[in-house]
């Protein structure tokens, strides 16, 4: 008995020894797998330095907040003859200078807020994902400020003069400053989330929703499409329809050579792990 029992334990001993090199060579990599409790205590650490650094960047700016609103003015009034806006709220004044540095001071601070989303994310990604992942966060940021930039340098001031050189004689154009705030909010989020398409489109190929190839032939319809969303999103003229929709077709055009790039990052970060189980 004590003879058998011995080669039982010599036997499981050996399968253990066996198994060793071959659970090490799961991979190149072993992503760590940490509890519940921990990940929130993380995302609650993320959360409260992205929350920190809006906080900052708005302190840093708050005592320029009539400078930066005097800067987004300029595109409207440089078409006034009178030069000036209306306050119809007596605390727009005060209010709308301040939501506007709040507003930028979250722009400046954006590529931060992304910084720590990504670091909560990036220890569940594969090595080779995460040389695929970032060159795509940091051209997600870069996008989203041409977008900005777009609708301020090119679409303001051509939709501004439209419409004020389209205003009858006796109407004397003073637009209220908290509307006009609102609508240069609205139209560069719409134009920052447009240029967002060829990441969105690389996402969805990288995701096997879909194909490069399927996406080439969807191009007649993307056209139409961005049109349309153009005529949804923008004032009702032709100029700003015209200036959104042809851009977000060019870069998905963009998107679509992005994702001739990087789809094969995809592929090979999934075939490790599978090729180990094997």
């Amino acid at each position: 008995m004590t003879t058998r029992l011995r080669r039982k334990t010599m036997t499981r001993r050996s399968v253990k020894d066996d198994q060793k090199p071959e659970a090490a060579s799961d991979g190149d990599e072993e992503l760590a797998e940490d509890t519940l409790l921990s990940h929130l205590v993380e995302l609650r650490s993320r959360l409260l330095k992205l929350a920190a650094a809006i906080v900052a960047v708005f302190v840093v700016l708050l005592p320029f907040s009539r400078t930066i609103f005097s800067f987004v003015a300029v595109p409207l009034i440089a078409q006034l003859d009178s030069g000036q806006m209306i306050a119809t709220n007596p605390i727009s004044v005060i209010f709308t200078p301040f939501k506007l540095t709040f507003v930028v001071a979250l722009a400046v601070a954006m590529p931060i807020v992304l910084y720590q989303v990504w670091a909560f994310v990036a220890p569940g990604l594969y090595r080779k994902e995460k040389r695929f992942a970032f060159p795509l966060l940091a051209s997600s940021i870069l996008l989203f400020y041409a977008g900005i930039a777009f609708a301020y340098f090119v679409l303001f001031p051509l939709v501004f003069r439209f419409l004020v050189a389209f205003a009858p004689d006796i109407v004397n154009v003073m637009p209220d400053i908290t509307n006009y705030v609102s609508f240069v909010m609205m139209i560069s989020f719409v134009f920052g989330l447009a240029f967002e398409v060829p990441v969105a489109t690389v996402l969805i190929v990288w995701a096997r929703l879909t194909t490069v190839e399927k996406l080439g032939k969807a191009r007649p319809y993307v056209f139409l499409m961005a049109f349309v969303v153009g005529m949804f999103l923008t004032p009702p003229d032709v100029i700003s329809q015209t200036l959104l929709a042809v851009p977000v077709y060019l870069l998905y055009e963009l998107g679509i050579v992005m994702a001739r790039i990087f789809a094969p990052a995809r592929e090979t970060a999934e075939d490790e792990p599978v090729a180990a189980d094997g």
